[in-house]
């Protein structure tokens, strides 16, 4: 059963300019179905950046929900891969192909 973006969003936590959907997207996802998924949301949900998921990971506690492995940015490092962030020992550079699939959190910047 697919998760409505309610579902999705929850009760929005801010971290600045930034709302965070409270929950993860149920399944992990290729990044291109990750870009498409976080837009059906509504308007100005979107993939994290590279920043943007950095910063999600140095405030994890406070959002809370996260998992201890991969979560895709919009940052793309080429027309084959994109940024991703572990979760569970932080930002160290990773470059991945697009067709893997990773964790899901959608942001808003208000």
């Amino acid at each position: 059963m697919a998760q409505t973006s309610t579902e999705i969003i929850g009760n929005p936590i801010r971290i600045g300019k930034l709302e965070v959907a409270q929950f993860d997207f149920p399944q992990r996802m290729n990044w291109h179905d990750a870009k498409k998924a976080c837009a059906t949301l509504g308007k100005g949900w979107s993939l994290p950046t590279k920043m943007e998921l950095s910063l999600l990971y140095q405030n994890q506690v406070k959002i809370g929900g996260f998992s201890t492995s991969y979560y895709w940015s919009s940052t793309e490092t080429g027309i084959d891969n994109a940024w991703r962030h572990n979760f569970s020992f932080g930002m160290t550079g990773f470059i991945a192909d697009k067709g893997n699939e990773y964790f899901v959190r959608a942001v808003k910047v208000f």
